[in-house]
Order: structure tokens, then C-alpha cells, then sequence
């Protein structure tokens, strides 16, 4: 057998990912092990989880792939630098000591890292993938597809900040690029800072105020930042930016275009004019990504599309490319962020290192993204009993029956089942469930549970077999990456009354049969339940069914704000004592909130550091 672990670290997000003959056997994030939101160290942590799921240890494993070539990143800072100087002297300074210290001899670090597990790690077994090749193989081994046109959208990697790519069969082929500064990822993430939030952390933020406003400001943009081709190609107007030579992401020209300051994260209130510029940076970028799958579309004659990079996680966007037409099939890779190139360059290292031949599956050989760590109902009774929890113990049966009644109920639900989620979705491993029916579930589980800004949305989680009643799709969306409308059949119209209200005021108006997933545009970020790849959940959404005749579930993840998705029953034992989560569903064990001891309640609202 031939075993290849792929490591993501050092920027955000550092994973760990393990083939065995080509077949994913684990992955995941350092941060649900260190408990650190984005954790950029090097994932010992997650690489110690990979190894235990194989039953090998490190000396077992043929080759260590790196998903970044850091002298090229070290090139493209250094040529940055000498472009914009004298500008940018305080962020070469900071800048390089790391890079000089740590960075620039990855190789050496990465292997005295190792070595810790491995006295004997030698550096030959270490490869290193280009950033967007990891993204690219990410997207396009697991897929369901002998052919497809790769797309990758990100910040920037190396050099490159889009990509395309050909794949057929074990091969991958890289076409064309686009380079820094230029970058549709850096320029949502200039807006996410130039709106308050956090940048690599808060872009679904923008993505989920963007309803709430009018893209006024899309000309506006299009004329003064961004230089739009036919094709989809593009040039950033650097006047309006200072990530090339700055500290901050926008500069005072772009202040000046807007008539605005930068608004200062949780003192400055989100008003109408933040709310208009995200929806006109969200009706650009989808914009720009209609125009990039068109072009590709046309030149290819190719059917199928694969996509990876933050940008993919942008499910609006990925919503309208899929109704566009341009492609008949879309499959975006689930970690499709910077956590999910450790798995890319895994695949890269094996079928185009090695050569070896690739299995093409129905549906993906994602496994509906299950790749962490499961429990047994034994260890979470023990790890329960430890920590001073009271629960009550069931079948599978009376288990699913009593959190489908608690859900039926209106409770808040956690939800710990089978092996944690690889990627930011949690998609009904460690999840937060409600009754999607309730007007006040939204509202309830933001800011009494959630602990974060009430206009954030919520998934559906609902079975692949319903899909079509409720929403307008009927395809795969199991991974929580597509954006859908609800049914004409089950939404509410607005009075005129409810029409004329603005911005934040829309989100108290029931829009729908479903008012706790439907957001103010009618919309709704769906995850479709497959019974063979989840069928817990799928059993548990049936029996809900069953109770209301609604085959829907709200799914969010099981966290606060700041806070990774939990991944031990620990975890998620001091996530219930600490929120206004009702009922525990955990393994077999079942906890109501009643029975516990209150000296063991925690102060979740303050306990991580916002995102």
C-alpha cells in the first residue's frame, strides 16, 4: 500500500489529509483539535488524527506533500516590494524576518516538525505542490467526472490568483492564469475589511448582508476599481488598494469614491450603505465568475465544471452559475478554501508524481465530506460522565424519535453523529438544528445561541428526495454550496407596507412556509441529505417528516462565534452549558439542558475572540 499525506499550513487554515492507494482515508483541520479558529500553525495535531484513523504511523508513510512552493510566494513578495518602493516599507519589515526565519526554508522546517514524530523523516520523502495545482487537484480527483474544466478562485497563491485547468482521466493540465495584484479573492476581501469584518474570516458576512441591499455602487466599481474584459479577465485599479504595500487592505482614494471611512468592526453600526456595497461587490464577483464560465464554456465545448479556492465558497455566485446553463454540472470541492489544499496536493502527488490510473465514482469520493474523527457511544458515555454530564441512553430508534419530537417542539438541537465534517460546513455531523416552520428560530439561534449579528443566515438541511417541493433545484447540492430559490408554492407575499422597509427591518418578515432558512430575497443555501452517506441524519430528517410534514431541518454549525465547529463530545458538552442549546443528541446519549448541574454553565459570549 501506498500512503501520501498532504499538509496545508504556516498562512490559515492548516490541515492535514491521508490517501491510501489513491482513496481519502481522513482529513482535517488543525483548528477543531487546537481549538483556535483558522489555526495557521503546522498541524501536528490533525496529522497525529490522519494517522491514528489508518492505523499507521509516520514512518509508514511514502511521501509528505506541501501544497504551496514557498521560493516562488518568496518571489512574488520580494518583486512586490521592489514595484511599489518606497511604499510598503513597514510591511517589508514585518514581513521578512518570518519568512527569514521560518518560511523561506520550509523544507527544513517542515522536516524538523516531522522528525518529532519521526526520528528517521527523511527530506526526500518531502514533494511541494503550487498552490492552485492543490486547489485544482482538489476539486477535480474527488469529483464525479472523467472530464471537466477546473476553475480555481482565490486570494492569491503564489503568483497566481485564478486559474484554469483541463482534467481527463488521471491527468490534469493547467491552461492559463492570472497574476497578483489582480485578484477577484483579495478584492472581496478588500470590501469585507472596507465593511467592518474580519478578512480570510468574515466573507460570507458581506455575502449574507448583500441581500439586505442594492447593488448601486456595481457601476460605480466597475468603472473606477475594476477593469472587466469580455472573458472575465481583469485588472484591479491599485489606487483604491494598499494590500501590495500596506497594512490594510483598501486606501483613503477608495474612502474618498465612497464618501465613507472604513467602519470600525463591533463599535460602528452596520447601516444601508454597507448593506448596498456588499450587494454590489456580491453583483460583481458574480459578474465576473459568469463572464470567466461562459468564455470557458464557449472556448472548451467541455460540460462539466470543477471549481476550488476560497472564491468557491461563495454559493450565490455558484447558485448562478448553475441556473447560467453554460455548464450542465458543477462540482465544487467542500473544503474548497486553503485547508482543503492539503488534500489536493495529496491527490497531485499521486496521480501526477506516480502516474497513477484514477477511479472515477458516482456521486464524488468525497464520502459527503465525513473524513474526521467518530466516537463510539461508549467513549462519549465515559468522556460525558467525566465532565459531570447527566443523559439519558437510547436505541437508535428512540434516539432519533426523541430529538425529531425536540425539533417538532421548537427546542434547540445539537447534533454529534458519526465522523466530523472536513471543511467549514458542518453538514449534520456537528451541527445546531431547528425547526425551520419558526418565525423567531433565526432570530433565537443567532444571538442566543450563535452569539453573532442577527442578519446571518441559515441552511436547510433537507432530504435529496424532497428537494424539488421546496426549492428550485433538483439536483445534488450535499455540501451546502449552491444557492436556491424556495418554491413560488410555499412563499408569502409582501404587503406594500412590509415592501417599503429597509435594510435590517426585512429580516423579522415572514417570507415563506419556511421563514427560519428563507432569506429576504427569497433564497435559501441548501444542503440536500443523501440517505448513503448520512443516513443518521437522514433518518432523524424523515422522522421530522413524519411528525410535521415538513422534510427540512435548520442546519448550522455547532459552535458560537469565534469558536471552531466542536469535535469531541468535551467540546460539545462546554458548547451546550454555554449557549441556549435545549437538548443534546450525542451518540446514543441523549442531554436535556434541565437536568444539568448549573455550576457547570460556561461564559460562551465572551470566551473566544470574534471573527
Amino acid at each position: 500500500m501506498t500512503y501520501i499525506l498532504g499538509i496545508s499550513a504556516l498562512y490559515h487554515d492548516s490541515a492535514a489529509a491521508l490517501l491510501r492507494d489513491g482513496e481519502i482515508v481522513a482529513a482535517a483541520q488543525e483548528e477543531r483539535f487546537s481549538r483556535r479558529k483558522h489555526d495557521p500553525g503546522f498541524p501536528e495535531l490533525a496529522i497525529e488524527y490522519v494517522l491514528q484513523e489508518s492505523g499507521i504511523s509516520l514512518a509508514e508513510v511514502d511521501n509528505v506533500v506541501f501544497y504551496d512552493k514557498p521560493f516562488l510566494k518568496f518571489e512574488r513578495l520580494i518583486e512586490t516590494y521592489i514595484a511599489v518602493a518606497p511604499k510598503g516599507f513597514n510591511s517589508f519589515r514585518m514581513a521578512m524576518p518570518v519568512w527569514l526565519r521560518e518560511k523561506l526554508f520550509l523544507k527544513d522546517l517542515l522536516a524538523k516538525q516531522l522528525r518529532k514524530m519521526d526520528p528517521d523523516f527523511t527530506v526526500d520523502k518531502l514533494l511541494f505542490a503550487e498552490h492552485h495545482v492543490s486547489h485544482a487537484a482538489s476539486a477535480f480527483y474527488p469529483s464525479p467526472f472523467e472530464e471537466a474544466i477546473v476553475l480555481t478562485v482565490d486570494g492569491v497563491g503564489e503568483w497566481a490568483t485564478t486559474t484554469v485547468g483541463v482534467g481527463r482521466g488521471n491527468e490534469l493540465t493547467m491552461l492559463k492564469e492570472l497574476h497578483f495584484p489582480h485578484s477577484l479573492g483579495l478584492l472581496y476581501s478588500a470590501f469585507t475589511y472596507y465593511t467592518g469584518f474580519k478578512v480570510n474570516s468574515g466573507e460570507y458576512k458581506v455575502m449574507g448582508l448583500a441581500p439586505y441591499g442594492d447593488p448601486k455602487y456595481k457601476d460605480l466599481i466597475l468603472e473606477h476599481l475594476v477593469d472587466l474584459k469580455e472573458d472575465g479577465s481583469f485588472r484591479l485599479n491599485q489606487k483604491y488598494f494598499n494590500y501590495t504595500s500596506g497594512l490594510t487592505m483598501t486606501s483613503k482614494a477608495l474612502e474618498d469614491l465612497f464618501g465613507h471611512p472604513v467602519r470600525k468592526p463591533e463599535t460602528d453600526q452596520l447601516t444601508q450603505f454597507h448593506m448596498d456595497i456588499a450587494a454590489s461587490v456580491q453583483a460583481v464577483t458574480e459578474e465576473i465568475m459568469l463572464r470567466i464560465t461562459r468564455d470557458l464554456a464557449r472556448e472548451h465545448g467541455i460540460r462539466n465544471l470543477c471549481m476550488a479556492g476560497g472564491v468557491a465558497l461563495n454559493c450565490v455566485a455558484n447558485g448562478k452559475i448553475l441556473r447560467d446553463g453554460a455548464f450542465d454540472n458543477l462540482w465544487v470541492q467542500p473544503a474548497a478554501g486553503d485547508a482543503g489544499g492539503a488534500l489536493g496536493a495529496a491527490y497531485a502527488a499521486w496521480h501526477q508524481e506516480l502516474k497513477k490510473p484514477r477511479k472515477v465514482e458516482q456521486g464524488d469520493q468525497m464520502r459527503g465530506a465525513y473524513l474526521g474523527p467518530k466516537y463510539e457511544d461508549g467513549d462519549i458515555a465515559r468522556e460525558l460522565t467525566e465532565v459531570g454530564a447527566k443523559f439519558t441512553t437510547y436505541e437508535n430508534g428512540e434516539m432519533i424519535g426523541e430529538t425529531a419530537q425536540a425539533l417538532a417542539d421548537g427546542k434547540a438541537v445539537g447534533w454529534f453523529q458519526g465522523r466530523m465534517e472536513f471543511g467549514p460546513r458542518a453538514l449534520g455531523a456537528r451541527s445546531i438544528l431547528g425547526d425551520p416552520r419558526s418565525e423567531s428560530m433565526q432570530k433565537t439561534l443567532n444571538l442566543k445561541v450563535k452569539y453573532r449579528e442577527s442578519f446571518r443566515p441559515f441552511a436547510p438541511s433537507v432530504l435529496r428526495e424532497d428537494v424539488a417541493e421546496w426549492f428550485e433545484l433538483d439536483g445534488d447540492s450535499p455540501y451546502m454550496l449552491i444557492v436556491a430559490d424556495v418554491q413560488d408554492r410555499i412563499r408569502r407575499q409582501m404587503t406594500d407596507e412590509e415592501n417599503a422597509l429597509f435594510g435590517i427591518e426585512k429580516l423579522n418578515v415572514k417570507r415563506s412556509e419556511i421563514p427560519a432558512v428563507t432569506h429576504v430575497d427569497y433564497s435559501a443555501r441548501i444542503q440536500t441529505v443523501h440517505e448513503q452517506t448520512n443516513p443518521q441524519y437522514h433518518a432523524l430528517i424523515s422522522r421530522f417528516k413524519e411528525l410535521t410534514g415538513c422534510s427540512l431541518v435548520v442546519n448550522t454549525s455547532f459552535n458560537v462565534r469565534g469558536e471552531p465547529i466542536v469535535c469531541t463530545p468535551t467540546d460539545a458538552f462546554r458548547c451546550f452549558m454555554g449557549t441556549d442549546i435545549e437538548v443534546l443528541a450525542i451518540g446514543n446519549c441523549l442531554l436535556r439542558k434541565e437536568d444539568q448541574d448549573p455550576s457547570l454553565k460556561e461564559n460562551y459570549e465572551t470566551k473566544y475572540e470574534l471573527d
